[in-house]
């Protein structure tokens, strides 16, 4: 089971641009701002396990 935490790059309409913090040479991975809590914003970070994000205090 994956547990990661990711970065939101930028945000584009609909979508969110997200970089993974412990494998920053990946490439950002696109993701559905639906399938993201509403309250994210540029810098934050989310932390993700079983198929969820959530933010990270």
């Amino acid at each position: 089971m994956l547990t990661c935490d990711y970065k939101v790059l930028s945000i584009d309409g609909d979508y969110a641009h997200l970089e993974r913090q412990d494998a920053a040479e990946n490439e950002p991975k696109l993701v559905a701002r639906a399938l993201l809590p509403a309250e994210i914003y540029e810098g934050c970070i989310l932390h993700y396990e079983m198929m969820q994000y959530e933010m990270k205090n």
